[in-house]
């Protein structure tokens, strides 16, 4: 099973660089995920200032840029992981609100389409 989590600060979080605490804790995590075979990717997405929304409406796309105005849904940053169940994303994902201390995670099952028939 795939998962991708994806991360909010919130809007009461400052754009402060992480500390050495925190870096330390969440190089751990990363090592601990990459080493239990369950990390495919993470990432963090910059400010909204950087973002292109795309809205289709009749028809039509229309494109907006940022900075969006809905703060507190930005995602922040991502986490792509393979897990043999639910509560095990569940877990993973405590585990990193447990070094971030602030914001929230949501965890989306993937589901994977084959590729086409050449």
């Amino acid at each position: 099973m795939r998962y991708l989590c994806v991360y909010k600060a919130g809007t009461t979080h400052t754009n402060a660089p992480p500390s050495q605490r925190e870096m330390a804790e969440m190089g751990k995590l990363i090592e601990d995920m990459t080493r239990a075979g369950v990390l495919l990717g993470t990432g963090g997405c910059r400010p909204s200032e950087n973002a292109v929304r795309l809205e289709i409406q009749s028809g039509k796309v229309s494109t907006s840029t940022g900075p969006l105005p809905e703060l507190s849904e930005h995602i922040s940053g991502y986490c792509l992981m393979q897990v043999k169940s639910k509560p095990e994303a569940i877990e993973w994902g405590k585990r990193f609100l447990s070094v971030v201390q602030h914001g929230r995670s949501e965890l989306f099952e993937l589901e994977e389409f084959p590729p086409p028939a050449a």
